[in-house]
């Protein structure tokens, strides 16, 4: 218990670093009551509207953090990342932003409307592979071998820290808080929310939210390791596909993630619905999960004050035409 103590009192005192580090370039997102989902559970739900953040979703937190933390020389780099989605969109951010010069390496097959966001902000865009993971490991490997800094999308401390601010946020937005349902792909965000909150008060439950189709990180907890498993499509893309090997999100996801919740592709569809009509707010497959997770195990949350962690707003139109039209 003391090492468990211990690591989340080390994250909480990298949060707190980030924090000082972030504030003034990020927003301080709303935390919006839920009035039906509050009366499904007898409860009060509120919704943590990462969504309404600077380049669309939490990302933005951990790649600023990260770039911060570096050296100026460092800074000035190149520095390199990986991503087709949010991350990639956050560190575009960032180095326009500030001035940085660096480059995000796609695989050749990612989607046109990403590349084109990616585009807007002037970054440099390399394209190896028709895989993100042959593509992040090229990326990696060729940092490595220029002495450049690669910033990954998940697996590094600072990152986490990064995330970990919206957990400072919430205590200086809500009283008391039982439970936050939290998305989960590679265990960045999750990590730096529940070492953050447990390390001032350890009753609060964290609940991870996966799909089905790509449980990869609740296998790997069942398990005892990580696992390499294939992973089904998902409209929650933004958290699909593998997690790196010794990633040091799996052990804080080990010791801090109280519990996990799987949900289908039909209940993350239905939640997507369910923001759109009770909200007006778009919002993402990876942000639905944990209104489709609420919803699913609703009576265990019953008079619980209860935080759903609503990720990102990147949906295309062709994707929210299929969930719009699936609600027959």
């Amino acid at each position: 218990m003391h090492d468990r103590n211990s690591i989340l009192q080390g994250i909480y005192t990298e949060v707190r670093a980030a924090e000082k580090r972030i504030r003034k370039h990020v927003r301080k997102t709303y935390l919006e009551y839920a009035p039906y989902l509050s009366q499904v559970a007898d409860g009060h739900v509120y919704l943590k509207l990462e969504c309404m953040q600077l380049t669309g979703s939490f990302k933005l937190r951990g790649a600023l953090n990260k770039f911060l933390s570096l050296s100026d020389d460092e800074r000035h780099g190149p520095v390199i990342t990986a991503s087709t989605g949010n991350h990639g969109a956050a560190f575009a951010y960032v180095l326009h932003t500030f001035g940085g010069r660096g480059c995000v390496y796609l695989p050749e097959n990612a989607s046109p409307t990403k590349v084109s966001m990616l585009r807007q902000y002037g970054v440099d865009l390399r394209f190896h592979g028709l895989d993100c993971m042959v593509s992040e490991t090229f990326a990696r490997e060729t940092a490595a071998e220029n002495n450049q800094v690669f910033i990954p999308p998940y697996n590094d401390p600072h990152v986490i820290a990064g995330q970990g601010t919206i957990g400072l946020e919430l205590l200086s937005q809500i009283d008391t808080i039982d439970a936050v349902l939290v998305p989960v792909g590679g265990g960045g965000l999750i990590s730096g929310i529940a070492g953050c909150l447990k390390a001032v008060d350890n009753n609060i439950e964290i609940i991870g939210c996966q799909p089905q189709n790509s449980a990869v990180m609740y296998e790997s907890i069942k398990a005892g390791k990580i696992i390499d498993m294939e992973s089904k499509p998902t409209i929650a893309d933004g958290t699909a596909g593998g997690i790196e090997p010794e990633s040091v999100t799996f052990d804080l996801c080990r010791e801090s993630v109280d519990d996990y919740i799987l949900v289908s592709e039909n209940e993350i569809k239905e939640a997507i619905r369910h923001i759109i009509r009770e909200h007006q707010l778009l919002i993402e497959g990876a942000a639905a999960l944990a209104v489709a997770s609420f919803v699913k195990e609703a009576c265990r949350f019953k008079g619980r004050n209860v935080v759903l962690i609503i990720s990102g707003k990147k949906i295309s139109p062709e994707l929210l035409k299929e969930v719009l039209n699936d609600d027959v």
